[in-house]
């Protein structure tokens, strides 16, 4: 089992940034960022495989949001231009599949969330 912890959220305005970090304490394959807003099922927001060469976006995001990963294990988020409808706990997930995968039940370490509030 790898323990996950993010950081980062906070409050912002619209049209404002924040980057995301998730730190492991071991070693990871594909990895990725989900997030879960008020009333609604957790989503897909990006994923990153193990040697970081693929990447996927959910359609929601695609172009203001940029995932990456370090050598040190840690995995990180830019979202940029965030909307009210970004507002979610965000959280860092990994599987043991090497390439990205969007089905959540394949995730089998999550971290415990960081919140993100985007007021308009």
């Amino acid at each position: 089992q790898v323990l996950l912890a993010e950081s980062g959220g906070g409050p912002v305005q619209a049209g404002g940034s924040l980057r995301l970090s998730c730190t492991a304490s071991g070693r990871t394959r594909a990895m990725a960022w989900f997030r879960q807003a008020p009333g609604k099922e957790r989503e897909f927001v990006a994923g990153i495989n193990w040697n970081a060469n693929d990447i996927q976006y959910a359609e929601s995001v695609k172009t203001r949001f940029t995932i990456s990963r370090d050598s040190n294990q840690k995995l990180f988020l830019k979202m940029d231009n965030l909307k009210p409808e970004d507002t979610a706990t965000y959280y860092c997930a990994a599987t043991r599949e090497f390439e990205v995968v969007i089905d959540e039940s394949k995730y089998v370490d999550w971290g415990p969330g960081t919140q993100v509030i985007v007021s308009s």
